[in-house]
């Protein structure tokens, strides 16, 4: 038995049985096979080297039967050397057929993945930001990997697999019936003692396996929140490294340990099934031996039968794993559809516009909004720990109603959990109301696309989020054709161009992970620049300048005052002080608008904003 037989075996033997017992949804096959529809000449050409290589399994014992019958045994030198020469060729044609399937097999299997993956990455960036919030990352990640790469198996390795080992246990055990029927029924009499100990093993290293990738993915769970900048501050500050070494090594010894018996297994289970097929090799040589010094058969007859032999318990083997092979690669592409086919929650509706103004009025009408339920907007299986919700939240926002004119400012405030941050995200449509409506110059927001709507927003957010990319690329996220020129402008109105401009690399600075290598004060204005170079006609500040010290906050508010001339605006501002000189101020407390007016109203009024005002004022001082 080879080894490459040996091994096809053993990774057949790791397969989990468990998706044996999954029902798949209806239409799922047809769906597969659609994904093949691209490659259906690659994989026919595939197919076919795949039964030539089985074909050319059969003849090359066949043609060592003729050259010890009628080359070596009748001393015919001259047919020994032409049948030897044939032999060769025929590994040459083999190893041909073999690189050339290989080929194919790789272009159809990379092909997929790359169809797969960009399909699932594109879909899962038009989720709403509901999605993310309660998606585990890993799991999105896993299935973009692991499930894809699980998927295309069922078009290369398993499809291949099938059809290789159907044909050549087919041509084998007929070619060896027709050489000699003792010798097969013998040798399939002896199937049993070769299948139950492997499928002991097999048991047994599937176990270990799952235990393995198990404590691994808790092992990498444990590095990527560890190993970020933010959890390795949390580790320094309250962790202990002594504490935090045993979690990792206890996890790491039982990884390790599993691998001991995992290489053992592997190593009964090799020399078991190779000793099973010399015991088989054994009998055969006997009883063929026997058959031959009785005229029985031909000494070519009995080599020919051994050389057979031993390519018969692979392919029997891996058929008798064949629904675990198949089962496991149509599992993982219904995992990847279940992801394809969930719908995003923010979508465009038939014939939306798009929205090319700049001179804008913002209408909140009634606007009531509810969070979406998980079952709404996520996947169970893609949450690390879903539980069904017994809390029903509420209405976050109840009936909001307020003009924001072209050109002004309106400030928002209120205390924590208000739903100041709410009313941002519903603008540009991170989320949709429940009932109600946001217009834009008296037109709903849902009749724009969702892409030019949002063109026309800039945002920054209380914690700016940089790529781990250079300052240049962070800067152009918003503006691909931005010149330098440009961003020199942005970052100088942000007041962060001398911070940039003393930098050894300048814009080709790398901000680090989360933009961790830059302070919190100089994040901010690198997002502020960021939105300068966008210039949108609708900006959202969401606590723009809640990283900043005094110094640093007076400058960037004089370049935020210059930059939204002309304008819409809306703020959200903790820190009162920012946004004395709105249009208009929102107070907002528990989902409700309970004042408005300008600030030299609203402080002689003695209600919420003049309480939150005054304690501010106590605390500054």
């Amino acid at each position: 038995m080879s080894q490459h037989a040996v091994w096809m075996t053993f990774r057949s033997m790791t397969a989990d049985p468990s998706v044996k017992s999954q029902k798949l949804k209806p239409g799922t096959i047809k769906r597969i096979i659609s994904y093949g529809r691209p490659y259906k000449s690659q994989i026919t050409i595939f197919l076919i080297t795949v039964v030539i290589e089985a074909l050319l399994v059969v003849s090359s014992p066949l043609l060592l039967r003729e050259l010890i019958d009628k080359g070596v045994i009748p001393k015919d030198a001259g047919l020994v050397t032409k049948l030897a020469l044939a032999v060769g060729l025929l590994a040459v044609v083999d190893a041909f057929f073999n690189i050339f399937g290989r080929w194919y097999s790789a272009r159809i299997g990379e092909g997929l993945i790359y169809d797969l993956r960009s399909q699932v990455f594109a879909h899962i960036q038009r989720q709403s930001i509901a999605f993310f919030t309660r998606t585990q990352t890993g799991a999105l990640i896993s299935r973009i990997n692991s499930d894809v790469m699980g998927a295309q198996q069922a078009f290369t390795g398993t499809l291949s697999g099938v059809v290789s080992n159907v044909v050549s246990l087919v041509l084998v055990v007929t070619t060896m019936l027709i050489l000699s029927w003792q010798i097969t029924i013998v040798s399939l009499l002896l199937l049993p003692a070769f299948l139950l100990p492997t499928k002991w093993v097999g048991k047994r290293i599937q176990a270990l396996t799952r235990d393995a990738f198990n404590l691994n993915a808790t092992m990498s769970s444990t590095m990527t929140e560890r190993f970020n900048v933010s959890g390795a501050l949390l580790v320094n500050l309250y962790g202990k490294p002594v504490k935090e070494e045993n979690f990792f090594r206890t996890r790491a010894r039982k990884v390790a340990d599993i691998g001991i018996q995992t290489a053992m297994l592997n190593r009964v289970f090799f020399v078991g099934i190779t000793s099973v097929a010399a015991v088989a090799t054994a009998f055969a040589y006997g009883i063929g031996g026997h058959l031959a010094i009785s005229g029985s058969i031909s000494v070519g007859t009995l080599l020919a039968i051994t050389a057979l032999l031993a390519r018969l318990y692979g392919p029997l083997t891996a058929l008798s794993n064949v629904r675990i092979d198949v089962m496991t690669a149509l599992v993982s592409f219904e995992r990847v559809f279940e992801v394809l086919d969930l719908h995003p929650m923010i979508t465009d509706k038939p014939g939306a516009k798009e929205l090319k103004d700049k001179n804008l009025q913002i209408d909140f009408e009634d606007v009531v909004f509810t969070y979406p339920k998980a079952e709404e907007i996520s996947l169970a299986s893609l949450e690390s720990a879903a539980k069904p919700e017994t809390i029903d939240s509420g209405e976050v926002l109840q009936g909001i109603s307020f003009t924001a004119p072209a050109g002004t400012l309106t400030a928002i405030v209120g205390p924590s959990g208000a739903g100041k941050t709410t009313m941002s995200a519903l603008l540009p449509r991170l989320y949709d109301v429940t009932r109600g409506a946001i217009k834009i110059d008296g037109q709903d927001i849902r009749d724009f696309t969702a892409q030019s709507l949002r063109d026309s927003i800039g945002v920054v957010m209380q914690d700016a989020h940089l790529f781990h990319e250079t300052i240049a690329e962070n800067l152009r996220y918003a503006k691909e054709d931005a010149t330098e020129a440009e961003m020199i402008e942005a970052c100088k109105a942000a007041q962060i161009w001398e911070l940039v401009s003393s930098l050894p690399n300048g814009f080709d600075t790398m901000v680090g992970e989360r933009g961790h290598r830059l302070s919190g004060g100089e994040k901010q204005r690198l997002a502020i620049a960021r939105l300068l170079l966008k210039a949108p006609a609708i900006v959202i500040l969401d606590e723009a300048t809640a990283h900043l010290d005094s110094e640093n906050e007076s400058l960037v508010q004089a370049a935020l005052k210059e930059a939204l001339k002309g304008r819409t605006s809306i703020v959200i501002a903790h820190r009162l002080s920012t946004v004395m000189e709105a249009d208009q101020i929102l107070v907002l407390e528990k989902g409700l608008i309970v004042e408005r007016g300008k600030h030299e109203e609203l402080i002689t009024t003695n209600g919420l904003y003049s309480e939150l005002f005054n304690r501010q004022d106590l605390t500054a001082n």
